[in-house]
C-alpha cells in the first residue's frame, strides 16, 4: 500500500508535454521569452502546466546556459529605514529590469567575501554590495568570472570594480553652514564608535569645515547606528551642554535616538535649548513628532545610478571601472531655526 502521505514526485516539462500531446521542445519553446510557439500550442501546455502545478527551474536552466538573470544584493543594517528603503528599490527596481534579486544579509560578523563567493556558485549575472566594502581578492574573483559587481556607499577596494557613492564631503560641510547660519556657534558631531566609510566621510567634513571656520567641533562616540545607540548617546550631550549648541547627528536613525533622549530624558528643548540637523531623511524625519532639519541623500537617485552602472557593465564588461557621485541637499525643519 503506496504512502499517500509522502513526497510528491517533481513534475517536469515531459510530463507536461505528454500531458499537452505536444513534444518537449515545445515545452521549452513556451517557457523561453522570445521563443517561437503558436498560440494554439502556447495554451495546451499551459493549461497542462497549471494542472499539474508545473514550474520552470530557473536555477537549472540558468547553470546549463552558464548564465542567469539572478542579481546578488548584499545588505546588512535592515532595521535601519534607509537601508530597508534602498534595498527595496533596488530589488524593486531588478525585477523591472527582469532580473531575480536575490538578498544575502552581511552584517558586521559576516564575511562579506564569503557571501559574494556563494553567489558565485549560482552563475550569477551581477553582484550589488551595500554592506561591508568586499575585499581586493574577490572583487578581482568577479571580475575573473565575468561577473560585474558593484558597490554603494563603500571605499575603493583596490579592485577595478564599479562604486556609486553620495556626495558626503558636500553634506558634511552643508550641514556646519547650517548650524552656523542658525546662530549655533559650539559644536558637536554625535557618530558611532565603529563608522562605515560614508560615515567617517561625514564626519571628518563636518569637522574640517569647523577648522576652516575656526569652530570648535567636538565628537561623541555612541555604541551603534541605530535609534537605542541615539538614546545612549543623548547622556553624553547632556553632559557636555554647556558646552555645545548645536548637534550633527550622522545619521536620522541615530539623530531620531538622541532627539527622544534629549526631550524625554534630560527636559531639554529642541530647537530652543540645543539645535539639531541629521543625515539621510528617512521617512521617520518628516513625522511632526520629530520634525528632524537634515541632509537628504536620495534612496532612488542611488538606485538608478545602481542599476544604470550595472547594466552598462553587462552590455559592456570591457570598459573601464567608474564611479557615479549623487549630490545631497539640506531638508530644512523644526530642530534648527535660521536667524531673522
Amino acid at each position: 500500500m503506496s504512502d499517500a502521505s509522502g513526497p510528491r514526485k517533481q513534475i517536469n516539462s515531459f510530463d507536461v508535454a505528454r500531458l499537452a500531446g505536444v513534444s518537449r521542445s515545445a515545452v521549452s519553446r513556451t517557457f523561453t521569452d522570445g521563443a517561437s510557439v503558436s498560440k494554439e500550442t502556447r495554451d495546451k501546455v499551459m493549461a497542462a502546466a497549471r494542472q499539474l502545478g508545473y514550474r520552470v527551474n530557473v536555477l537549472a536552466r540558468s547553470l546549463h546556459k552558464q548564465k542567469s538573470d539572478l542579481v546578488g544584493v548584499v545588505a546588512a543594517d535592515l532595521d535601519n529605514p534607509f537601508r530597508a528603503e534602498q534595498i527595496d528599490l533596488l530589488t524593486q527596481g531588478l525585477l523591472e529590469l527582469g532580473f531575480r534579486p536575490i538578498l544575502l544579509r552581511g552584517e558586521p560578523s559576516t564575511d562579506v567575501a564569503e557571501l559574494i563567493g556563494s553567489l558565485l556558485q549560482y552563475s550569477v549575472a551581477g553582484v550589488i554590495v551595500t554592506s561591508d566594502t568586499p575585499s581586493e581578492e574577490i572583487c578581482r574573483e568577479c571580475l575573473q568570472n565575468g561577473v560585474p559587481l558593484v558597490v554603494v556607499n563603500k571605499r575603493d577596494p583596490g579592485a577595478p570594480v564599479d562604486r556609486v557613492v553620495t556626495d558626503f564631503d558636500a553634506g558634511g560641510r552643508m550641514a556646519l553652514e547650517h548650524l552656523l547660519e542658525c546662530g549655533c556657534e559650539r559644536l558637536a558631531v554625535v557618530t558611532p564608535e565603529h563608522s562605515s566609510y560614508s560615515i567617517k566621510g561625514r564626519v571628518l567634513a563636518f569637522e574640517e569645515a569647523g577648522k576652516a571656520r575656526g569652530v570648535s567641533v567636538t565628537r561623541i562616540a555612541c555604541g551603534t547606528q541605530s535609534y537605542e545607540g541615539g538614546l545612549g548617546a543623548s547622556a553624553a550631550v547632556h553632559r557636555v551642554r554647556g558646552g555645545i549648541d548645536g548637534i550633527f547627528c550622522t545619521a536620522d536613525y541615530l539623530a531620531l535616538g538622541v532627539l527622544d533622549g534629549l526631550r524625554h530624558e534630560h527636559g531639554l528643548r529642541v530647537p530652543e535649548d540645543i539645535q539639531m540637523i541629521g543625515y539621510d531623511n528617512i521617512p521617520q524625519a518628516s513625522w511632526k513628532a520629530y520634525d528632524l532639519t537634515t541632509v537628504f541623500q536620495s534612496r532612488r537617485d542611488l538606485c538608478e545610478a545602481t542599476l544604470d552602472i550595472l547594466m552598462q557593465r553587462l552590455e559592456e564588461p570591457d570598459t573601464p571601472p567608474q564611479i557615479r557621485t549623487c549630490g545631497v541637499t539640506l531638508v530644512e525643519r523644526g530642530t534648527t531655526r535660521k536667524l531673522s
